[in-house]
């Protein structure tokens, strides 16, 4: 819905001024340029028939103003089409001004190269065809003394045959035609000095026909839109008013835009009119010249002068837009704190109870606290709208009359909620006195009743006793004046806004209590009094009745208001009195056993969630064996088989999964070890813990489950399930059954955190909390299997490429060092949603489509995109400027991903989960090149200059390198200078040093440095000065350089082979394998190293680029199943 627009007053001036100055801007246009009557001609339109140039304007004047017209010699003029002729006189004398053209033009028709019969039909053509004033024709005669004399006397006999009423003159030469117009207003051809080009001239006339053109438009569609604008409806709401504001300031910006282009436009000819002026001060301008800057500048004034006008109106609409916007931001907000307030006015008018007790007054009073700390928060944003609505009334906005009830009707609210509330506190705390009175009344009495009851009969019976037992009474009396309730009519009118019928009644009876009350003292002190005295004669003492007392109340008024009663016994008070202290005193005996107490109610709760667990377990393995022997068998049955659709034949192992596996583990297994904890409940963690494993098998079952969902929607009315659904006599079908797995996988972790939740302090609290912790990992696992079946597009086998660790949605930049420059800018700004699969040997990068299907069906889609195999990736922990981002990267950072997490949560998550895979297979490879050498070095001979035992000291290096955890080898395929030294005697081991192109990439990475223990160092005789020595360690290596002159001369290797570097020997030769011949033989370790030295490791840690306290793992390896090289390294993580 649309309101009906209220234009103001300065609004509608402003539009109409603006309307104005568009019709002026249109108007301007038109007339400056062409001054027709009819459809005016532009430049553009006859351009070919303007540029043959047989009649131009060229910008001269005669004596008295008028335009001159020149029809130069063209050979063709008689060929001219009349069409043609037409238009280009036509538009020729539109072009001076109405006053110049009304004073005639001035024809200069120069035929001096012509004959005179075209001379006549020229003048006789131009006579009937010219549509403007003329004032006198010139013409240029022929030169030629036949045609010249020829003319002479045909002009004087025939010249009325020309019907022109302005005189012919002809002219002889150039010289008489200077007589009739000055030198300066004839073109060069003339014999004058006029600077004129015809293409410039065309050129210039186009520009401004066009710049008229452009202007005209813009003033139409600048009125159109102002028009718009001003008859625009404004929206109800603020979603349409925030789009309407929008689409207009898109639509204004774009006409300002228009209006740039056009100044610019009329900047750019007004310059081209100025130019010669601009280069020679001395250049006057002809009187064209002179008026096309004359319309140039005129139309660039109007198109200011408009421009202003429009952005003056669009700031009033503006400002109308964005009031409304305010409007119906406020209304909306309006309505909304209405609403709150009317509920919370409603709450607090529930809040009529007075209370009944003090303590219960107290309560009320704190729900009111309470209640009035939430409701602050709507006062607060009704006062801050009423406020806000204050400001637009204070700013002028359009709608003050609407605003001005609603900023009233929030004023009242808040200051009607605000009264409400300090009258509820006051009636609550008015109430709290008043009960508070009646209570102290109450303990008054009680107090007074246990002095009377506590007072020995027989002490009273003597004079000092009764004086003493009178001063106890007259002191008690003496404590009566804060206490008791003096007034009964002065309590009814100062509590009268607050009493009810039943405060009433209670009021009473505590009144009548302690009237009740001192009344028995009155006769006690009268008795006493008279004991005092001096007896005369002895007095048998008496112990007074029973009946004499007055029964004491309860003590608690506020619960039980009718316990005031003037006939229970004063012993019986005693007694009563006494049980209570000893009844007391049992309860504070018993708080010791508390502890004890507690204890037994967790064991009882354990033993509850226990029966729970167990009997549950038992009801699971049940419906699981029914539902196997009620469908799944009968599905194998003979006797069934006519009632499944050929279709369902042969689906058993998709509807039901590993059901009966399922079923098998919990029957004989689990059912079993359960029943075994049964006395001991806190120790049941122990059991998940033992038949973990077995689990496993809930994520093969929840993996098929879509299929098993699919195939049931498909059959779900199949005649054979109802069959067996009637014989098992079930109430739900077979898919509540088969979802029961699902369910019973989920329970676990629910019973286990109640177990552990009453087992904190018990023996197997950690078993539990292990448990716990691996059913939730089982959960993920299942989870994460069900996120990888979705993956399609990926040809090999997901199940090669090991465990599934991680998966999760990430945004991914990529920064290849191959690759296109401008692929590698765009893909540094972009990111791709990417849903990563961490494996244990690879990690997987998937493009996540939308969810489909039903129940298990509606999940999401995974499209393989490519894979990195973790054998060569490498982790850069921290990206500067983005807690949430890491690096991935491949091959000694050939490719680098860029991955931003959700969360730095899970960042760190899955950069832990990566570092755990890397370290393992940097461990595995380790441990397997270890094997290797021990096995090289034992298998091959030995030069025969070797008299040590190479196998012994290979031994002895590699528990030394168990030890220090520090051995860097080189991997297949790729080449590193970060080896160990083996250690010699007395020298310890060398520090490895930095890969040899690091330095040239400067890309922020290099090989780690193998740190060095300073206690092992002096222990081993430190070698210091050896440390930065290059040296080898067996492995694989890529050759860089030809080398032919080896030891033994049949042994040689080229650039590219793969060689195995076996074991060192003495002399400093290394015996070597060519992988790629088969050949073996020595080579000198020197030639060794220039061999392989410079080629770049694949191995390394480095820092981020950023410099920030972040590091990279990486571990390139192969890890074939041979485990033929390895080479892996790490420094710590200081993330």
């Amino acid at each position: 819905m649309m309101n009906q627009r209220s234009i103001s007053v300065a609004e509608m001036k402003s539009y109409y001024f603006f309307s104005e100055w568009c019709s002026l801007l249109d108007s301007v246009a038109k007339d400056e340029i062409m001054h027709q009557d009819i459809i005016p001609l532009y430049a553009a339109d006859i351009h070919d028939q303007l540029k043959k140039q047989f009649a131009y304007l060229s910008g001269g004047r005669g004596g008295d103003g008028c335009p001159v017209i020149t029809f130069p010699d063209y050979p063709a003029f008689s060929e001219i089409p009349e069409k043609e002729f037409q238009n280009v006189l036509t538009y020729l004398t539109s072009i001076p001004s109405l006053r110049d053209a009304g004073i005639g033009f001035i024809l200069v028709i120069d035929r001096r190269q012509d004959k005179w019969t075209s001379v006549k039909a020229s003048i006789l053509r131009i006579a009937a065809s010219f549509p403007g004033n003329l004032q006198l024709v010139l013409v240029l005669r022929p030169t030629g003394l036949i045609h010249r004399a020829l003319s002479d006397i045909a002009f004087k006999f025939n010249r009325d045959e020309f019907k022109m009423k302005v005189p012919i003159i002809m002219l002889g030469s150039v010289s008489e035609l200077q007589g009739y117009i000055d030198k300066t207003q004839l073109t060069e051809d003339l014999g004058g000095t006029l600077d004129y080009c015809h293409n410039r001239w065309l050129s210039l006339r186009t520009a401004i026909e066009g710049f008229a053109q452009k202007v005209k438009q813009t003033a139409q569609i600048l009125q159109s839109f102002g028009t718009e604008l001003a008859e625009t409806e404004l929206p109800n709401d603020v979603q349409s008013t925030s789009s309407l504001l929008a689409i207009h300031t898109e639509k204004k910006d774009k006409m300002k835009e228009d209006i740039r282009l056009a100044v610019e436009q009329g900047d750019d000819i007004l310059g081209s009119i100025t130019e010669p002026v601009t280069e020679n001060p001395e250049y006057k301008l002809n009187q064209d010249q002179l008026d096309n800057q004359t319309t140039v500048e005129r139309l660039l004034a109007q198109l200011h002068e408009t421009e202003s006008a429009f952005d003056e109106f669009w700031i009033k609409h503006q400002q109308k837009l964005e009031q409304c916007l305010h409007l119906r931001n406020f209304e909306q907000n309006f309505r909304e704190v209405k609403a709150a307030l009317d509920i919370v006015s409603e709450r607090l008018s529930a809040f009529t109870d007075v209370g009944n007790s003090c303590s219960h007054v107290e309560h009320i009073l704190k729900d009111l606290a309470n209640f009035e700390e939430k409701s602050c928060e709507t006062v607060a944003k009704a006062r801050m709208l009423a406020s806000e609505g204050d400001a637009f009334i204070q700013s002028n906005h359009y709608a003050v009359d609407s605003i001005i009830p609603k900023c009233s009707e929030l004023h009242h609210l808040c200051d009607a909620f605000t009264t409400e509330m300090e009258q509820r506190r006051n009636v609550l705390n008015k109430s709290l006195e008043l009960h508070g009175l009646l209570e102290k009344s109450m303990k008054w009495c009680d107090e007074g009743i246990y002095l009377l009851a506590s007072q020995p009969v027989d002490k009273c019976q003597s004079q000092d006793g009764a004086e003493s037992a009178l001063q106890e009474i007259e002191k008690f009396l003496d404590t009566g004046a804060g206490n008791k309730i003096k007034e009964l009519n002065k309590v009814y009118r100062e509590y009268a806004h607050i009493l009810n019928e039943d405060l009433k009644e209670h009021i009473q009876k505590v009144f009548q209590k302690q009237e009740s009350m001192e009344e028995m003292f009155q006769k006690r002190q009268v008795s006493l009094k008279k004991l005092a005295a001096k007896q005369t004669r002895p007095v048998q003492p008496v112990a007074p009745r029973p009946e004499a007392f007055v029964k004491s109340p309860c003590t608690s008024p506020g619960l039980q208001r009718d316990c005031v009663s003037n006939t229970e016994s004063g012993v019986l008070r005693k007694v009563n009195y006494r049980r209570g202290k000893s009844e007391m005193s049992e309860l504070h005996q018993s708080r010791g056993g508390s502890t004890m107490d507690d204890e037994e109610n967790l064991a009882v709760l354990r033993q509850h969630v226990m029966n729970e667990l167990i009997e549950t377990e038992r009801a699971y393995v049940e419906e699981l064996l029914c539902v196997l022997e009620g469908y799944a068998a009968e599905m194998d049955n003979p006797l069934m088989a006519h009632l499944i659709s050929p279709e369902l034949q042969n689906k058993k192992d998709i509807l039901f999964g590993n059901m009966e596996e399922i079923y098998h583990f919990h029957n004989r297994i689990f059912l079993r070890e359960l029943e075994n904890y049964v006395e001991y409940p806190e120790l049941v963690g122990r059991c998940f813990l033992d038949q973990m494993e077995d689990f496993q098998i809930y994520e093969k079952y929840c993996q098929n489950k879509p299929r098993s969902e699919s195939l049931w929607r498909q059959f779900s009315d199949s005649i054979f399930f109802q069959e067996c659904q009637r014989k098992l006599d079930h109430k739900l079908s077979l898919d509540s059954y088969l979802l029961k797995p699902v369910q019973r996988i989920t329970k676990y972790q629910l019973l286990l955190k109640e177990m552990l939740k009453y087992s904190k302090n018990c023996e197997g609290a950690e078993d539990l909390q292990e448990a716990l912790n691996s059913i939730l990992g089982i959960l993920k696992a299942v989870n994460d299997s069900m996120h990888q079946i979705a993956i399609t597009g990926y040809d090999g086998n997901l199940n090669e490429l090991g465990k599934l660790l991680m998966q999760g949605s990430f945004n991914v930049w990529t920064d290849h060092k191959k690759g296109h420059s401008k692929v590698k800018d765009l893909a540094r700004f972009k990111p791709m949603q990417r849903h990563l699969f961490l494996h244990e040997k690879a990690v997987l990068f998937c493009k996540k489509r939308e969810e489909n299907g039903e129940g298990y069906e509606k999940a999401p889609s995974y499209s393989y995109k490519h894979s990195l195999n973790m054998a060569a990736v490498g982790i850069t922990e921290n990206v500067k400027g983005d807690a949430k981002k890491f690096e991935i990267w491949y091959n000694a950072r050939e490719e680098v991903y860029i991955i931003q997490a959700p969360t730095p949560e899970v960042k760190a998550t899955w950069v832990n989960e990566i570092r755990k895979v890397l370290t393992s297979q940097l461990q595995a490879c380790r441990e397997a090149s270890q094997h290797r050498t021990l096995e090289h070095t034992q298998s091959l001979p030995l030069p025969a200059s070797s008299c040590t035992s190479p196998s012994r000291n290979n031994i002895r290096n590699v528990k030394k390198m168990d030890e220090r955890k520090a051995d860097l080898t080189s991997l297949e395929g790729y080449v590193t200078t970060v080896a160990p030294k083996y250690p010699e005697k007395g020298k310890g081991w060398a520090k490895t040093s930095h890969s040899l192109d690091a330095s040239e990439e400067n890309d922020g990475w290099s090989s780690a440095e193998e740190p060095l223990n300073s206690s092992d160092a002096e222990e081993e005789g430190g070698g210091g000065g050896e440390r930065n020595e290059m040296k080898l360690t067996p492995g694989k290596y890529t050759v860089v350089s030809d080398y032919e002159k080896g030891v033994s001369e049949e042994f040689a290797v080229k650039g590219g082979d793969l060689v195995q570097l076996i074991r060192e020997g003495e002399d400093g030769l290394w015996y070597v394998k060519n992988l790629t011949t088969g050949r073996e033989g020595w080579i000198p370790a020197n030639n060794l190293l220039m061999l392989i030295g410079n080629s770049k490791s694949a191995q390394s840690l480095s820092s981020s680029e950023s410099g920030t306290a972040s590091s990279t793992l990486s571990t390139s390896s192969s890890c074939s199943d041979s485990c033929n090289a390895s080479s892996t390294s790490f420094s710590d993580i200081k993330g």
